[in-house]
Formats: C-alpha cells, sequence, structure tokens
C-alpha cells in the first residue's frame, strides 16, 4: 500500500512539473536579460559617441564660421542653437536604442513641450529676442551698450540672455526680452563720438581771453579731430559763472582718456593764465549784541 501510494505521488510531481518547459524559462530569462543588457550598453554608447560628435561638429562649424568672417555674435548664437539640436537628437537616438518607439516618444514630447511652452513663456520670449538681436544687430560682441538698466562691454549673445561685463568687471546676465523691449544705446556703433563739457569762468574773466585757452587745449591734443571742428561758445549766463560749452569731437576708443585729460587741463590752463572758475560761497556773519545792564 505505501510503495502504491509513493509511486502516485511521484507520478503526479513528474505529470505537474515538466523539465524541459524549465529549461526553456531559464534560457528565455537569460537571453531576454542578455538582449536587456546589451540594448542598454547601446544606448550608452550612442549617447557618449554622439554627444561627442555633437561637439565635434559643433566645434567644425565655428571654425568654418569664423573663416567666412560672421561676426561673434551671430557665430556663438548659430553654434549654440546647433548644440543643442544635436543634442536632443542624440538623446532621442539613445532611447530608440532601448527598444522605446520614437514615434510616441516625439508625440509625448510634442505634447510635453507644449505644456512647458505655456509654462515657460519668459523663456519663448527672451528665445525669440535673441533672434530678434541677430537678425537685426542692434549690438554686436564687444560694443558698449546701455540697455535694461545696466551698462558695459558685450561678451556674448546666448539663446535666452546676452552677457555683459561691467566696467568694473562684474558679469550680468541680461534676459534678451528685457533689452528688446527697452531701449538701447551702443555707444560703439559709430567711429566718433562728441565730448559735452561745460566751463564756467568768472563774470570778471575776459570772455576772449577764456575762449583763447580753450582752443588752445584743443588745439595742443592731437587726440581730438580736425573734422567735425570742435565748438566752444557761450551757452549759459549762470548765478555767478558765464558757462562755455566745449565740444570736440574724438575716435570712440579715445573718448574717456580725452574726457579726463580735457578736465584736468581747464584747471591747470586757467591757474596758469590767472582765469576763476566759480564755486559756491556762503559768507557768514556775525553780530554781537551789547548785553543789557
Amino acid at each position: 500500500m505505501e510503495k502504491n501510494a509513493v509511486a502516485a505521488v511521484e507520478k503526479a510531481a513528474a505529470q505537474v512539473i515538466d523539465y524541459s518547459n524549465v529549461d526553456q524559462l531559464i534560457v528565455l530569462v537569460t537571453e531576454q536579460g542578455t538582449s536587456i543588457g546589451l540594448k542598454v550598453i547601446a544606448s550608452i554608447l550612442i549617447f557618449i559617441v554622439g554627444r561627442w560628435l555633437a561637439k565635434a561638429v559643433t566645434t567644425f562649424a565655428r571654425k568654418a564660421f569664423q573663416k567666412t568672417g560672421m561676426e561673434d555674435t551671430l557665430e556663438k548664437f548659430l553654434c549654440n542653437m546647433l548644440g543643442a539640436v544635436l543634442l536632443v537628437v542624440v538623446i532621442i537616438a539613445a532611447i530608440g536604442a532601448l527598444g522605446v518607439q520614437t514615434t510616441s516618444l516625439l508625440a509625448v514630447l510634442g505634447a510635453a513641450g507644449l505644456a512647458v511652452g505655456l509654462a515657460l513663456q519668459g523663456s519663448l520670449s527672451n528665445f525669440a529676442s535673441g533672434v530678434l538681436i541677430v537678425a537685426f544687430r542692434p549690438y554686436k560682441v564687444g560694443d558698449f551698450i546701455e540697455a535694461a538698466g545696466v551698462a558695459g562691454t558685450v561678451k556674448e549673445v546666448q539663446i535666452l540672455t546676452t552677457i555683459i561685463h561691467s566696467p568694473d568687471n562684474k558679469k550680468i546676465l541680461v534676459p534678451n526680452s528685457q533689452i528688446m523691449a527697452g531701449t538701447i544705446i551702443n555707444y560703439s556703433a559709430n567711429d566718433t563720438r562728441r565730448l559735452d563739457m561745460i566751463v564756467g569762468c568768472s563774470y570778471g574773466d575776459d570772455l576772449d581771453q577764456v575762449r583763447k585757452v580753450l582752443n588752445e587745449l584743443v588745439a595742443s591734443d592731437e587726440r581730438i579731430l580736425k573734422e567735425p571742428a570742435p565748438t566752444i561758445e557761450v551757452v549759459a549766463l549762470g548765478d555767478s559763472s558765464v558757462n562755455f560749452v566745449v565740444r570736440p569731437w574724438v575716435n570712440s576708443g579715445d573718448y574717456w582718456a580725452v574726457h579726463f585729460h580735457l578736465h584736468e587741463q581747464v584747471k591747470k590752463r586757467f591757474d596758469a593764465a590767472g582765469l576763476n572758475i566759480p564755486f559756491p560761497q556762503r559768507d557768514v556773519h556775525i553780530h554781537q549784541h551789547a548785553a543789557a545792564n
């Protein structure tokens, strides 16, 4: 009886467990794991190699743009755009290597992009403004500008921002939309600039002598242009001084050097010629009253 029971149990177990199916399952799991591992490795390799190729293509494009004499502003903007597009292509290719359907992925990314675009309207505005800056070129790299409440030298025009270095060497990132929405003053746009000075003299000074000293001072500086001719005329009769306007023309690069030099020389020449530069004065009168007896 016991032998029959054991035989029956072994027969039932043999019917439940099919060793050939177990072997097939192990082989299938092993093959699937190997396939997934190979896909992950392939995806990583595609990303690494693709990123390197994207950088190489961007570098090649930058050198090609430089050989054509393209402006730095447009060159850097196009290279930034090209690098961003190539990186997106590499990421999509890497995801596709994992077996993900890129068609459906692109549809999802499109929908997500629409939602993100609505949430990031400011960034899109900065992007559009960056395109307008590159297209219309109100300034370029190296120009000294005043815009969006800051002033400095333009170092780079990026997709979303413009990098400006202030005169005291601070790095300022200004959103492109703020620049395009306001007034842009480009001090480097023209080759020459006019220096405007107001010089006051005393009412007791000889105006012809004052004009002569100012003319000699302007004529002695080689950095001041002969054409257009400088303007030196009486502009106003102030409360305590006769004001002359001095307006010489200089090359844009010499503006500040001449500005500082002329102001210093005016003081020295006026002192040497005995001319007076009025300044506010206050007289204090003290009255002493006799003490009452």
